[in-house]
């Protein structure tokens, strides 16, 4: 069992308490966005066993009255074995998810899966009618033409201000510097793209920008927001009208999970030092 030290963070270990936790997101006006935790494996049946894992998941999802949809890391489903093996099992994915009407999200991890990862999301979306989405990052330096080439591809993108520590030469440094390209890249995005955009931010003042954004573009746009931080605020937005959805990650490998998001904020911390006194 996930201590409670922990499950502000994570869903559960199982499907079933993911699906049951999304249940209870969506009573509040919050969709649910799950991951099943795991990444970068080197051999090939473990990328194969989580590929199998996500598509019972969509089939659960599509099976439940739950609104829900799923996001899967390249380096889960075989991008460290090889990019053809990223490609096809996250073509079973896409085809389940495509089969069972539910959205499939695609993470980006650090700069050197980039290539990869976008060229495999091309051509899926462009397959599956735009039934998927894909995350960019605006820390890094080459996002203004990767969300260029994305303005005509079918489906979602996410923009996120990135969380890998990437060298000087592919990705700004300073705060100031990725807040502006954040900024940028989302005005690009709301003028540009057809299908939406999702503003993967917990920052107040990117989420005004977004809203205004929307005022002078007209744009559709959701605002996504990871599992355990600024909960309050996901709620308030939701009760908004502002489309709503929640990073729920669940699994067995909860622990490093845990530990990087309790310890990238001194709010994280704070509540788990809390937990563990039992206060």
């Amino acid at each position: 069992m996930i201590p409670p030290i922990a499950n502000r963070f994570v869903a559960g270990e199982t499907p079933a308490e993911a699906i049951e936790y999304a249940a209870d997101l969506n009573d509040r006006g919050v969709t649910a966005i799950l991951n099943l935790l795991g990444e970068h494996y080197h051999e090939r049946p473990p990328a194969d066993e989580d590929a199998a894992a996500y598509r019972r998941l969509v089939a659960d999802v599509g099976d439940s009255d739950v609104d829900a949809c799923v996001s899967v890391k390249p380096s889960q489903i075989g991008l460290d074995v090889g990019p053809e093996v990223f490609a096809e099992n996250l073509e079973t994915i896409a085809a389940a998810a495509a089969d069972h009407d539910v959205f499939a999200w695609v993470d980006m991890e650090d700069h050197e899966t980039t290539d990869a990862t976008m060229d495999t999301f091309e051509s899926l979306a462009r397959t599956h009618a735009g039934n998927m989405g894909l995350c960019v990052q605006a820390n890094l330096k080459r996002t203004e033409q990767d969300l260029d080439r994305l303005a005509d591809v079918p489906g979602k993108v996410r923009l996120v201000k990135g969380a890998y520590d990437e060298p000087d030469d592919v990705a700004y440094q300073d705060k100031p510097d990725v807040n502006e390209a954040y900024r940028t890249h989302l005005e690009f995005m709301f003028r540009e793209f057809d299908d939406g955009v999702a503003v993967g931010s917990h920052d107040p003042a990117m989420i005004s920008y977004a809203a205004e954004l929307h005022e002078e573009y007209g744009t559709d746009y959701e605002v996504q927001m990871l599992m355990g931080i600024r909960e309050d605020a996901q709620m308030e937005l939701a009760a908004t009208g502002v489309p709503t959805y929640q990073y729920v990650p669940y699994g067995g490998k909860w622990f490093s999970y845990f530990y990087r998001r309790a310890m990238e904020r001194k709010e994280n911390l704070v509540f788990a030092l809390r937990a563990a006194l039992g206060r």
